[in-house]
């Protein structure tokens, strides 16, 4: 395994949550902006883990809602550094869905998340030091 490799994997972030009804819409499902900030975060977190840099979101790309959510459900989230550029790299992060009692799981949502690295000027900066 190459140090890359390494780095990637020692980065995976999960993260877990319960979808209480403050998080849900009037279907009682958890709202899509809600489902996007915690997909923001972990992958934030990912990002920074695998960079150990200051690290901003440029951009979100192809977020898929295939299941909804339901309230009383748990979500784990899932994220995980899938291409990594010159001074950015793209973040999938996957939203399983889990009953509460039952040992149901499924793949409700995935998205990407694009972060570029910055220096303390703002500008960007090598997301990995050689």
């Amino acid at each position: 395994m190459t140090s890359l490799e390494q780095r990637i994997l020692g980065s995976e972030t999960r993260i877990f949550k319960a979808v209480f009804p403050n998080t849900t819409n009037h279907y009682d499902t958890l709202f899509g902006g809600t489902a996007l900030h915690m997909m923001d975060e972990v992958s934030f977190i990912c990002a920074t883990r695998f960079s150990r840099k200051k690290v901003v979101t440029i951009s979100t790309d192809k977020i898929d809602f295939t299941k909804p959510i339901p309230q009383g459900t748990i979500v784990e989230l899932i994220a995980v550094v899938e291409k990594v550029g010159r001074t950015s790299c793209v973040v999938r992060v996957d939203i399983f869905k889990e009953d509460m009692y039952s040992l149901h799981r499924e793949l409700a949502v995935t998205g990407f998340f694009t972060f570029v690295a910055i220096d303390d000027d703002k500008n960007p900066t090598p997301i990995l030091d050689n």
